[in-house]
């Protein structure tokens, strides 16, 4: 892993390296260098999420492209998938996006679309890297003052977004007589979110849709979902969703306030898309985080499960590859490929709702497909920068625990792509003894790694 980029672009405390205005500048600039079209006026798409700290990182990256002869494209709040979606449909050549995701507001990130709306490759990233880190993009050539770009506003960037969501959805249904409770985590979707809801004929109560740049994604939104499910108790509504920061994900509530991951997203419409012979190879593209109750549902309905590491660039990656068209990972991103080229957590929610009007049942009922496999996730704070695999202590416990789990369970251990955590997961039939497994392995890596005798 770069000292840049994570596992979904760069991210960081705001004013902190790596998100300072000045490598934000770099990248900009670097972005600019590695995207500009020679055949006709270059552009790029920037758009953020509700953080205080944006509007200083959009004037930083702006700077960096206009230095170097290509145009800007400001949105401004717009979903992560919202700007894949515009840098693709006014093909510009490549789209950024200033956001942190899930984390609070004191972080912030740049991820970078190409103009195919796709997520960069980590060839293109490490490029990126290159040039910022080793200076060199200091010493390109620069344009003369007839040459520098310019930067405009794109005002109707959201109403071509609610448009093309709601062309997602079947045209032959309606969301009439529905109640929606919508959590929209004081975050990017906060404006879209309810215009497309609403324009298709439901009853939407709204939560978390009044950001003030310091609290999005604080006690809200996908991360915190009981706010969403007890309104969806309170209000008698018939379906519940809560977003995250820059809504590419989401996390669902049934009509009785129960809480579903992406798993069972992905359960749900797999098994929908199965029976109407719209499941590419019967496959279905997830995360080594993916719970087991998930991939013996698919085993049962006739699929197969193919993992892949964490990260939802890496299940795109897959798909795209081996022509598959639904995957996604348990904390709510899920990839529908006919449609989007990236998560998309509105237009996930569509799609769930299609299902439900289709087959006419509530959500309560259609979540059975799947059982959940007790899972325990532990993140343990670490301070060393060495691969998990120089530590034979650690691995040597690994071997003996996975031994004890048997068949029925896993062990995944990994560093996290954005925080000095390394994530342990326990997966198994036994809630008690993945409870054991999983604290002596969140013990024996924090003893070895954190340097402690």
């Amino acid at each position: 892993m770069g000292k840049l980029f994570g596992t979904d672009g760069i991210r960081g405390v705001a004013n902190i390296f790596p998100m300072t205005t000045d490598l934000a500048m770099k990248v900009g600039a670097s972005a600019a260098y590695i995207f500009k079209n020679k055949h006709r006026r270059p552009k790029i798409i920037i758009g953020k999420d509700t953080r205080i700290s944006g509007y200083m990182i959009e004037n930083a990256i702006t700077s960096g492209i206009c230095s170097m002869g290509v145009d800007v494209l400001l949105v401004g709040p717009l979903p992560t998938p919202g700007i894949a979606y515009i840098t693709s449909s006014m093909r510009a050549d490549a789209g950024i996006v200033i956001s942190a995701s899930h984390n609070p507001y004191e972080y912030n990130g740049i991820k970078i679309f190409g103009n195919n709306g796709f997520k960069l490759p980590d060839e293109t990233e490490n490029y990126i890297e290159q040039l910022v880190l080793s200076g060199e993009i200091d010493n390109l050539p620069k344009p003369p003052a007839s040459g520098i770009g310019k930067a405009r506003r794109i005002d109707d960037a959201q109403g071509r977004y609610i448009v093309y969501l709601k062309n997602t959805f079947p045209r032959d249904l309606t969301l009439e007589g529905l109640k929606i409770v919508i959590d929209c985590a004081n975050g990017a979707g906060y404006r879209v979110a309810p215009s497309v809801f609403e324009e298709l004929g439901a009853e939407v109560v709204l939560t978390g849709d009044r950001p003030n740049g310091k609290n999005i994604n604080k006690d809200c939104g996908a991360l915190y979902p009981g706010n969403m499910a007890a309104a969806v108790r309170d209000s008698g509504a018939d379906v519940g969703f809560a977003l995250d920061g820059d809504a590419d994900r989401i996390i669902l509530a049934d009509e009785k306030g129960e809480i579903l991951d992406g798993d069972q997203i992905l359960a749900i419409c797999a098994k929908h898309l199965i029976e109407h012979g719209r499941l590419k190879h019967k496959t279905v593209v997830a995360t080594v985080m993916s719970n087991l109750g998930f991939e013996v549902a698919l085993r049962t309905l006739g699929g197969n499960l193919v993992r892949t590491p964490v990260g939802d660039r890496y299940v795109v990656e897959h798909m795209r590859k081996n022509n598959f068209n639904l995957g996604g990972e348990q904390s709510g991103h899920v990839i529908f490929l006919d449609h989007s080229t990236t998560g998309d957590g509105i237009l996930s929610a569509l799609q769930v709702l299609a299902v439900m009007l289709r087959e006419r049942r509530p959500l309560s009922e259609l979540k059975k497909i799947m059982e959940h496999y007790p899972q325990k996730l532990v993140n343990v704070s670490v301070c060393s920068k060495k691969p998990i695999d120089q530590f034979p202590e650690i691995g040597k416990l690994q071997r003996a625990m996975e031994e004890r789990l048997g068949q029925q369970g896993r062990i995944v251990i990994r560093p996290s792509g954005t925080e000095p955590v390394i994530r342990v997961m326990v997966e198994g039939a036994d809630s008690g003894v993945i409870d054991e497994v999983a604290s002596s392995m969140a013990s024996c890596i924090e003893t070895h790694m954190n340097g402690q005798q």
